[in-house]
């Protein structure tokens, strides 16, 4: 029974990681790829949301003034959520080059700032940014081309992390790279579950306000858009830069802010997710909803090889099956490997470490779960809000 338990846990994991992506793949190669036109140029709204940004500020409105768009389609609209320092004089400083403000103290958190905010815009599509990243120069056009397809009620661009961040940045650009491999194939079936709330644009008509209280406000807009029926679609040349946090503590502290919105999300999965469209769910389900469980899934696998070492399982054949002698011994020692190799990784990877960047890989995953158990212990505690919380970056030009 040990054994089955063992390999029943060891399977959910491999299944989150590796099985999915490999089925998402396998199917999408069954689909004929949607046609776009790309000649359309629909009016566009880009929705940048920032709150004590003084030092990117001037950065981010630059960046955006230089996209490649036709300008009287292009409405650059900036959204304050209460900024205590001098966000506000920056942006102002633009209103003669067209960059619009919107503010309405007091800070009350991004999601009501955007609800106020979303009608002073008029463009067709709104695309929501944040502050400390920054487009490629053609974003705009390139995330207005699946919209030709009426079909399509929302697009999600890719997320690029910055080079010459160490391990750091390797092991997040390896992730990001895994997850547009993943994103890319979801949207070939239909509909993209990976929401990146940093490069979203939706049909403005379509927008549905998330309730107060939600925490992962980008994968709500998400799901609304597949529950109306439309497909959310992956542009993967429509690319966002980001320089990844300087500690690798604020890349823990971020995930977990995600990853509590996450065990929100399956909580309320009952309104949240389009039963409708079962394929829709069982993507939400493997790519979204099971990820925030693997920690408890290798704690599980832990916790059963221990007891199978120290109650060894008598039998004759299948041995590895029911995790009978010497396997107990095998995979706790295998297990122990990886701890300690992620151990080793967590020093390095503030470093270009040579053949020491194999270890950013346990590392990263340790990193990833352990932020996992964290956003478990705030969602539980109720210690997670709405409002995000700033990180140390790193100042890498775009």
């Amino acid at each position: 029974m040990l054994g089955i338990l063992f390999w029943l846990f060891v399977f959910m994991i491999v299944y989150t990681y590796v099985g999915y992506p490999f089925l998402i793949w396998l199917f999408s190669r069954m689909v004929a790829p949607p046609v776009a036109n790309s000649e359309s140029f629909p009016a566009i709204t880009l929705l940048i949301a920032a709150f004590n940004e003084e030092k990117v500020i001037a950065e981010k409105i630059e960046n955006s003034l230089k996209l490649d768009y036709p300008r009287d389609k292009f409405q650059i609209l900036v959204m304050d959520d209460g900024s205590e320092d001098r966000t506000q004089e920056i942006i102002k400083s633009y209103a003669d080059q067209g960059v619009e403000l919107a503010y309405n103290p007091p800070r009350r958190g991004k999601m009501a700032a955007i609800n106020r905010a979303i009608t002073q815009a008029r463009g067709e599509i709104i695309l929501f940014s944040d502050a400390s990243n920054s487009y490629a120069s053609d974003v705009l056009r390139e995330i207005s081309v699946p919209f030709s397809d009426p079909r399509v009620g929302a697009v999600v661009g890719a997320r690029s992390i910055d080079a010459g961040e160490g391990g750091l940045g390797e092991s997040e650009g390896l992730y990001w790279k895994y997850e547009s491999f993943i994103q890319k194939n979801e949207s070939l079936m239909g509909c993209c579950t990976g929401i990146i709330g940093e490069i979203l644009a939706l049909r403005r008509e379509l927008f549905i306000p998330p309730p107060d209280g939600i925490i992962n406000d980008d994968f709500f807009m998400g799901m609304q858009i597949a529950k109306q029926g439309y497909r959310v679609a992956y542009a993967p040349k429509a690319r966002s830069f980001e320089s990844i946090s300087t500690h690798a503590q604020d890349g823990v502290e971020r995930r977990s802010r995600i990853i509590a919105g996450r065990y929100q999300a399956i909580v309320h999965a009952n309104r949240l997710l389009p039963w409708n469209r079962p394929l829709v769910v069982w993507q939400v389900v493997s790519h979204k909803f099971m990820r925030p469980l693997v920690p408890i899934f290798m704690i599980m696998v832990l916790i059963v090889n221990i007891l199978a070492f120290a109650f060894p399982p008598r039998v004759d054949s299948l041995k590895l099956l029911f995790l009978a002698p010497p396997y107990p011994w095998v995979m706790l020692a295998l297990q122990g490997l990886f701890y300690f190799f992620a151990i080793i990784g967590r020093y390095f990877e503030q470093y270009k470490a040579g053949w020491l960047r194999i270890l950013y890989i346990p590392a990263f995953l340790f990193n990833s779960n352990w932020a996992a158990l964290k956003g478990l212990y705030r969602f539980l505690a109720g210690k997670q809000t709405t409002q995000w919380a700033k990180t140390s970056k790193s100042d890498s030009s775009h």
